[in-house]
């Protein structure tokens, strides 16, 4: 009886990580089904290879830093919240970027506190925001070679998408700045054109990122055996190997070791610093906060379809009319 009791509490504890796991699962196919389902094709290419496409992470893929940094650091300049505030967004990404791992609780930590701050904001605001702070302040942080290898795959005809945990409207601002096809980013509720300060199924990030991809290539016919995908981050791993051809761009030590020995090619456009001191705050950790200034999606067709209620419920509240 005793052995019996002592084994007790390693089974419950094994039964709530499996349940944890689960509903992890379950979040991630939920955040990628959202972020795919609001995903617009905004640009077509000439003698279009329809098949193929290509998928870009952002932060320190195609932009010297984190996106989400700079987003916040303009919402800060136009006194959206103070510089306290700012101060712990970028504090946070320096942190996790030195420990070389996320911690699933800061980065729910750091979720909610800035969800608190976007609850009750506009998305008209948050779009229009968006392109203003990109042509201020991330423009001129693109990632010269990343952008032609994006327009190498635009010109052979095939369609071009970012893939990021940053909130889909500034994912979608920089995106038609770059003249890409699209993009898929973290999807936050809004209701009556106004955020909730909730997420649809949580961040674009981990496993969600290769749910979105898959969701969306089943929606545009794409063959991911002929698709590439470009990323810095080990973290990045599961979307690379859905692909046929994976690239690591500016990569982390563990991606430039996976790379090598996976034979992937790599690029990497930085100059006289390692990848781990370049552009601070860095991108490690944009997840953490992406999605408290996540822009809610107004949905611009509505059908019938096969989606979970959940999330065909959640993206009901995009369809309301902004006032």
């Amino acid at each position: 009886m005793r052995q019996l009791r002592e084994q007790r509490p390693d089974g419950a504890r094994s039964l709530r990580l499996r349940r944890s796991a689960r509903v992890r699962r379950e979040q991630a196919a939920l955040a990628g089904a959202a972020s795919a389902a609001v995903a617009t094709v905004a640009a077509t290419p000439p003698q279009a290879d329809p098949t193929a496409g290509a998928f870009f992470d952002v932060d320190n893929t195609l932009i010297r830093g984190a996106s989400i940094y700079y987003f916040a650091r303009g919402l800060a300049a136009r006194s959206m919240f103070g510089p306290r505030d700012l101060a712990r967004i970028a504090w946070g990404q320096v942190y996790f970027r030195l420990r070389g791992a996320e911690n699933s609780e800061h980065i729910d930590a750091a979720r909610q506190a800035a969800l608190a701050f976007v609850a009750g904001h506009k998305v008209a605001d948050i779009v229009s925001l968006s392109e203003e702070i990109f042509d201020e302040t991330m423009a001129d942080r693109v990632w010269e070679g990343a952008r032609e290898l994006a327009q190498g795959h635009l010109r052979a005809g095939q369609r071009v998408w970012l893939v990021t945990a940053t909130p889909v409207e500034l994912a979608s601002v920089i995106s038609q700045r770059l003249g890409l096809t699209g993009a898929l980013g973290t999807v936050a509720e809004s209701a009556d054109g106004v955020y909730t300060g909730r997420l649809v199924g949580g961040l674009l990030h981990g496993p969600a990122k290769p749910a979105a991809i898959a969701a969306l290539a089943s929606r545009e016919g794409l063959d991911l055996t002929r698709c590439s995908a470009y990323s810095d981050s080990v973290n990045d791993l599961p979307m690379l190997l859905m692909v046929g051809h994976p690239h690591a761009v500016n990569p982390d030590s563990d991606l430039r070791a996976e790379a090598r020995r996976r034979g992937w090619p790599v690029h990497d456009f930085r100059t006289g610093r390692r990848a781990a001191m370049i552009a601070l705050p860095a991108a490690g950790a944009a997840g953490a906060v992406a999605g408290g200034v996540a822009a809610g999606v107004a949905l611009r067709r509505r059908r019938a379809d096969p989606r979970p209620l959940q999330l065909r419920q959640a993206l009901e509240h995009q369809r309301r009319p902004v006032g």
